[in-house]
């Protein structure tokens, strides 16, 4: 049986964990990484670091937990678990900076190796890294260990950009929209695969809302509009929120045809 086929049948007998990608699943998607940026930044100074850690790994594991445990795919518990991957994700990759100082070169080239390593043990393991052959088990275990590690990656390249290359929010967040649409039209062309194209597209959203996130929220200072992490972080979550809750209404992530 062929990828494609196995796909088709594993999604039509309800098997599958993950939604199908839509537009409105790259959209959500960008959201929650703006969300989760600013949502960490918040937290680190609404609270003492190490609890603010605390409560983003317990959220973690608690949606991961959820996510694992559900029979099949939910929107509300999936988007929540990927909701909280952004936010600790944003805490992992600041940890190594801000109180290990490692450099965001050095972290942001970490990060790339570990999903290589991930990416390339899953296919070894599975034979495939389609996510439309996702299903519970060791395939989930890979599929979230590999979205930890994009939003890690994204996290500490989006850094790299705005402060260590001095791009700023802004323009760390127009490049991120212009490199963006590369894989798009590559896999529209033709020259590139729908596996690899949608996951240099999912490592690229993470930079991509962080940016514009962080722009939103930081203060004019600092090149940003200085509307406060918390009122940006209240406002992104509750669009997610409402889109999600059309998603579980809808099932429009649940019908479509598998594309890769």
């Amino acid at each position: 049986m062929t990828t494609d086929v196995r796909a088709g049948h594993l999604r039509a007998t309800g098997l599958v964990k993950v939604p199908q990608v839509t537009a409105l699943f790259w959209i959500i998607k960008v959201l929650t990484t703006g969300m989760g940026e600013t949502a960490s930044d918040f937290l680190a100074h609404a609270l003492a670091p190490p609890v603010a850690v605390g409560i983003g790994a317990v959220g973690l594991a608690a949606a991961l937990v959820a996510q694992l445990w559900a029979p099949r795919y939910r929107a509300g518990i999936y988007w929540f678990a990927v909701v909280m991957v952004s936010i600790f994700g944003t805490m992992a990759a600041d940890v190594l900076h801000v109180a290990l100082g490692i450099p965001y070169a050095v972290s942001t080239a970490a990060f790339a190796v570990a999903l290589a390593a991930i990416l390339w043990l899953w296919y070894r393991t599975e034979g495939t890294l389609s996510i439309h052959t996702v299903i519970a088990g060791r395939r989930e275990l890979f599929y979230w260990s590999t979205v930890l590690a994009t939003f890690a990656l994204g996290t500490a390249a989006g850094d790299l950009t705005a402060a260590t290359f001095g791009w700023g929010y802004l323009g760390s967040g127009l490049i991120f929209a212009a490199a963006i649409a590369v894989p798009a039209v590559a896999f529209r062309a033709r020259r590139l695969g729908p596996v690899a194209a949608f996951w240099t597209a999912y490592v690229i959203t993470r930079p991509l809302g962080a940016s514009f996130a962080d722009w939103m929220g930081v203060s004019t200072a600092r090149g940003g509009l200085g509307l406060g992490t918390g009122p940006v972080t209240a406002a992104w979550a509750a669009v997610i929120v409402a889109l999600v809750g059309y998603l579980a209404y809808s099932r429009a992530d649940r019908a479509q045809v598998p594309i890769g």
